[in-house]
């Protein structure tokens, strides 16, 4: 496995690119993306769990149900949410598309983020398509990847190279996510594009059992957003054989979805709106894995524990106060925590008791970027990783006035 450039380019046959159409008032800000694939692809999507789901979820539910699409188009600034006629919207928009494209609308799948309960006018995504399609470029991941930023300050886009029976595939897939972001998926946008030749059948399969141990495992701020789906899109120009059965070829399939998945969690979980630090919670030695899953998300989700660490603040009793209301059959009497960065690691409890540490080296640990919390629960063989950020003053300044 090999990290590579191109973002959801990168892979043969996909082209990409953005731009700014007029949903969002900002001119510097791009706010229509495209991605296309040269050959039909099999494709499969995972959606919100949220019972109010975005008119474009919809559509595209519909519109994959043969497990087939070819495009993917994306607005910023708009979730066309709880909108009359918004299904029409979207509908239109892979109509509008596919006349541009000369492919069947039905092979669009169709997406939004942004402001909820706000008409969407079709009208500058119909004067946008006509630029969208003639920017298609093999080096256009990094404008659709901006094309569908919301609150993030940053694009996210990754994209690795692996081997299926000699032959060489690529995929690499785009992000966005910054707020509204909780377990029980989708809990963003996520767009995958790869060559591999694979049924729908096993990428259906592949992408709903990785989500699970991914994308359902991030935390932002305790919200499930109305608008998430995570896609992937596979046109098979790799050449390989194609995967449709489990063994060696669909492993190595999964190991590159999974290494693609999770550099994206830890992209969106650092880019928390206000976030100056990614939080990543392995937990190891659970009695089930469900239960290793319980107590990671418990502690990633909890606000005191999130507020210390913006603090730097070593609390680990809000750790253990996360783990004893996660749900989760756990003894509380073995439980050891340390917390662990760049900086070096320091254990702040052992047998679910205080032991005696240096501040000093607790704030040193805890004042940089990217930190570890480490949770043994000395109970069991099962382990699961949570991702999730501080909060900060800047979350409530930001959603404080997001609409207006």
């Amino acid at each position: 496995m090999e990290i590579i450039s191109g973002g959801v380019c990168a892979a043969q046959g996909f082209k990409a690119s953005g731009v700014h159409c007029g949903i969002r008032k900002n001119r510097t800000k791009r706010d229509l993306g495209l991605i296309y694939s040269e050959k039909e692809c099999t494709a499969a999507a995972v959606y919100t769990s949220n019972l109010v789901k975005g008119a474009p979820l919809i559509i595209t539910e519909n519109n994959i149900a043969d497990g087939k699409a070819q495009a993917v188009i994306c607005n910023s600034g708009n979730a066309n949410t709880c909108n009359k006629g918004g299904e029409k919207v979207a509908e239109d928009t892979c109509k509008e598309l596919g006349k541009a494209l000369g492919i069947p609308y039905k092979d669009i799948i169709v997406a939004s983020t942004g402001v909820i309960g706000q008409p969407l006018d079709i009208a500058p995504i119909k004067v946008g398509i006509p630029e969208l399609v003639k920017g298609l470029s093999e080096s256009g991941s990094s404008l659709a990847a901006e094309a569908i930023m919301t609150t993030d300050t940053e694009e996210k886009e990754i994209a690795v190279k692996f081997k299926i029976n000699g032959k060489t595939c690529r995929m690499g897939g785009i992000a966005k996510g910054s707020g509204m972001i909780h377990p029980n998926l989708a809990t963003m946008l996520v767009f995958i594009t790869t060559d591999c030749n694979i049924s729908d059948k096993m990428l259906k399969k592949a992408l709903k059992t990785d989500v699970q141990s991914t994308f359902n495992m991030v935390s932002i701020d305790g919200d499930t957003s109305t608008n998430d789906m995570v896609a992937v899109l596979a046109n098979g120009m790799a050449g390989n054989e194609k995967i449709d059965k489990d063994g060696e070829d669909f492993n190595e399939f999964m190991k590159a979805l999974n290494t693609v998945n999770v550099a994206l969690c830890r992209k969106i979980a650092a880019d928390g709106e206000g976030a100056t630090k990614l939080l990543e919670c392995k937990v190891y030695g659970a009695k089930t894995l469900e239960d290793a899953k319980k107590v990671a998300k418990s502690v990633v989700c909890s606000s005191l524990l999130k507020a210390a660490m913006f603090g730097a603040d070593a609390n680990w009793g809000r750790v253990l106060c996360a783990i004893g209301y996660s749900g989760a059959d756990v003894d509380i009497n073995c439980i050891d925590v340390a917390f662990f960065s760049d900086s070096g690691m320091i254990t702040v409890c052992m047998n679910g008791v205080g032991v005696d540490f240096s501040e000093e080296l607790a704030k040193k640990v805890l004042s940089t970027n990217d930190i570890d919390i480490i949770v043994r629960l000395n109970q069991g063989q099962y382990s699961a990783t949570a991702w999730g950020c501080d909060l900060t003053y800047d979350y409530v300044k930001i959603n404080g006035d997001y609409r207006t």
